[in-house]
């Protein structure tokens, strides 16, 4: 969520311009510790995004082969970069024109690893250089013996390639993160047909399995045919059938541990290589870490995004300008290939060979919203379909200009390349100026995640609707909310209006309405598209099944599901209402009084009534699975009881110690009531965190006491929903209230921004709960930092 926009100012800077953008807030904190240029000290050397733009615009032109050459293209190229009209992958603004040697590229493909136990620790001994520099890898394993498969140079038996990837896992989360300024990322996969498959679908249904990568299944046509026909499923190994399963079952387990976890995500493999325009060379295998990037062993990710946003004036998107910024943003993206520097030379055998580009976009959201459309609805798809036609017509007409200037890339065939499957897609006429021409780069397009560019640039992230138009940000300063600054404009100028349709937020799209979303752009992007499909609690399995099935029908390369709150192994689930106002048996462990019955002597104790109602929660926690029983009386929470761990064990005596103060605190006369000081503990304890944590999002729990937190933060919400529902007859909500937003297509939403709840997970960076789930990434929309 954005703070503020960013303004212009009279300075004087070196750039000569007689402005200069002033970015606030999130925008000047992720410009300042990201992508402005420091000296050896670490201090800052640019200060407006001007001076940025200047710096990068003359790094990446001179390539160019002639002063003339260099002198034009850096003037078309501070064009591009202009009020974040074209915004390059964040290693390019950070690496380019500063004369270090780094690398302009995000993420990796590697081989797979040789089926030796030598083979692996090579493997990941590049795996490891790699992520010291900042890179993300993607794996597939499928190299690997299954489990129990016979070692006769050890007489031993194999542990399977889920039992190595804890390995690769464990160097990408804790050493990567010691060595470097963020932990690695990483993405593993495993063909459909490999014999450990059911496995590797439900490994991390396990706490503390494989936490530190992003898993995803390799599909295959076959098998989204056998499901179809409901046939068998052969898990084969060199050859040999290993197991025989029904498709129908290992197609319910993907589905299910999507549902319980959030992973694995599918990727269409097969489709995957008939589609790229690399079919005749090349055979992928893997996708880097969020799924954007299908790549051969050794490929890379070259990315840049058009900032859709900057395009819509009074209401109107300007797809004459659209094309022209898409066009000088290929050059550039083309000439970052010959600038950056290449540390495996592998790497620079395959990209300089293929030249892959990643031209992508943000801001579709923020652009559909100055259009007054409703991102996901039918009156979308059409404004949708134009904007990304325009982006891909004009970027292959660039591409194929380029290649009559400096040469096709090396392993064009003409003829095989014609026959590419999206390119016959392409109209008549570029064809034929490739057949005549050539084509500079064999891959052009993809919609990755935009992350802190995104929040540099100040509009939404890659394709993604809005994930929420307001959000608290609590910290150790106390609570700050962070509107989007559409709704806010909007607001400012129709005070006391209902708030139009068209502002739809991610929660109040349908996950059918993601995915016609992402199968529209994929028709239009000839690499692969990174999004999150998120989907309410309440979504089935079965939903599930259907989803995946339209997104393998609608032709898209791959899937990231997410349901809220799925991120939890137990999910945590309010009971019926009726229920939890019927006495409930205490747990054995806590049947045994807490205080002695009061006396006279302890005038300032209410005495405990011989009846309580209430319940027990179970809560999953870093300590294991823990019970909380809160009981109440007539005036609100009375008293908690906190059990954990094996009577007498050190846990229990702190859990039972804890429920002991709690319960003190609550039964203590005062004049706040039961209720307040039931939300003040929970403000003190939530966001306690120790070593590790689980969950994710407001399931998130990082230690004991937050445990506790959250139990008593969900009976508070129970609470305050009865509360409402009496009075809602009776009373009209406060002025001042926001009006509810009405979404599209019939959406129900009641956004009300006087009584926002907590949004975000907690940020390992800056500890605020602004840390969201999309583009099938993390990242904080505090202090900017992300997982990606």
């Amino acid at each position: 969520m954005l703070e503020q926009e960013a303004r212009s100012v009279e300075n004087s800077s070196d750039t000569g311009s007689p402005t200069t953008t002033q970015l606030e807030g999130i925008r000047q904190k992720v410009f300042m510790d990201r992508y402005s240029l420091k000296d050896p000290d670490g201090n800052a050397l640019e200060f407006y995004p001007e001076q940025l733009w200047q710096r990068v615009a003359r790094g990446i032109a001179a390539v160019e082969t002639t002063d003339e050459k260099r002198a034009e293209w850096e003037k078309l190229f501070y064009e591009a970069l202009t009020d974040f009209q074209f915004v390059p992958g964040g290693r390019i603004l950070a690496g380019a024109g500063t004369g270090h040697q780094v690398t302009y590229y995000n993420c990796f493909v590697i081989p797979s690893p040789e089926d030796s136990r030598q083979g692996i620790l090579d493997n990941l001994k590049v795996m490891t250089e790699i992520m010291a520099r900042g890179g993300g890898v993607g794996i597939n394993l499928s190299t690997l013996r299954p489990r129990g498969s016979y070692i006769k140079t050890v007489n031993g038996t194999a542990s399977g390639p889920c039992s190595w990837a804890q390995l690769y896992s464990v160097a990408t989360g804790d050493v990567i993160q010691q060595g470097g300024s963020r932990r690695g990322a990483l993405m593993l996969m495993l063909d459909d047909t490999h014999p450990d498959i059911e496995e590797f679908i439900t490994v991390k249904r396990t706490a503390g399995k494989i936490e530190h990568a992003n898993l995803s299944v390799c599909i295959s046509d076959a098998f989204m045919q056998a499901v179809k026909d409901d046939t068998d499923w052969n898990l084969t190994w060199q050859g040999e059938v290993k197991k025989t399963i029904r498709a129908r079952g290992l197609w319910d387990l993907i589905c299910t541990s999507a549902w319980e976890s959030a992973e694995p995500g599918l990727v269409f493999m097969d489709r995957y290589n008939k589609e790229s325009n690399t079919w005749y060379y090349e055979n992928i295998r893997c996708v880097n870490p969020c799924g954007e990037q299908g790549l051969p062993p050794w490929g890379v990710c070259n990315l840049g995004a058009i900032n859709l946003s900057a395009f819509v004036k009074d209401g109107k998107m300007d797809y004459e300008r659209l094309a022209r910024i898409s066009k000088i943003s290929m050059r550039f993206l083309d000439n970052v290939v010959d600038a950056t520097e290449y540390f495996i030379k592998e790497n620079a055998e395959a990209q300089l060979s293929t030249r892959r580009t990643g031209l992508g976009t943000m801001g579709l959201a923020d652009a559909l919203l100055k259009m007054e459309v409703a991102y996901g609805s039918e009156e979308s798809l059409p404004i949708i379909e134009r904007i990304y036609t325009t982006i891909r017509n004009a970027s292959y007409e660039a591409s194929a200009d380029n290649a009559a200037e400096k040469g096709a890339f090396p392993k064009f065939d003409r003829d095989k390349y014609l026959q590419g499957k999206f390119i016959k897609r392409l109209p008549k006429n570029i064809q034929e100026k490739i057949r005549k021409q050539g084509i500079r780069n064999a891959v052009i397009l993809t919609q990755a995640p935009t992350g802190t560019t995104s929040l540099l640039a100040g509009v939404s992230s890659g394709i993604e609707p809005v994930y929420d138009f307001a959000m608290i940000r609590r910290d150790r300063t106390g609570e700050h909310i962070m509107y989007h600054p559409l709704l806010q404009e909007w607001r400012d100028k129709h005070p006391n209006e209902p708030t139009p349709a068209y502002f739809v937020s991610s929660k109040d799209l349908s996950p059918e309405e993601h995915v016609r979303v992402q199968g529209m752009i994929q028709r239009y992007t000839d690499s692969s598209i990174s999004k999150t499909v998120n989907a309410p609690n309440s979504h089935t399995v079965e939903q599930v099944q259907t989803l995946y099935r339209l997104a393998y029908e609608m032709g898209c390369k791959g899937v990231t599901y997410y349901r809220d709150g799925s991120r939890d192994a137990v999910l945590t689930r309010v009971e019926d209402e009726n229920k939890a106002k019927q006495p409930v048996a205490v747990p054995e462990a806590a049947q045994a009084p807490m205080f002695e019955p009061v006396t006279s002597i302890h005038q300032g104790i209410k005495q405990r009534p011989a009846v309580v109602q209430g319940y027990t929660r179970q809560v999953n926690a870093p300590e294991g699975k823990i019970n909380i029983t809160i009981n109440s009386d007539e005036q609100g929470p009375f008293e908690v009881f906190v059990n954990v761990g094996k009577a007498g064990s050190d846990i229990a005596a702190l859990s039972e110690a804890l429920g002991r103060l709690i319960s003190l605190n609550l039964q203590l006369l005062s004049p706040l009531s039961q209720t307040d000081r039931a939300q003040e503990i929970t403000n003190q304890l939530r966001g306690i965190g120790g070593s590790r944590s689980v969950g994710f999002g407001a399931q998130q729990v990082r230690s004991l006491p937050d445990a506790v937190a959250r139990a008593l933060e969900l009976h508070l919400d129970t609470l305050q929903e009865t509360i409402n529902a009496a009075e809602a007859h009776t009373e009209v909500k406060a002025s001042a209230a926001v009006p509810p937003l009405a979404p599209a297509n019939g959406h129900t939403s009641d956004v009300n921004l006087s009584q926002l709840k907590l949004t975000g997970n907690l940020c390992p960076e800056c500890g605020c709960n602004t840390m969201v789930y999309e583009e099938g990434c993390r990242k904080c929309y505090s202090c900017g930092h992300s997982e990606c």
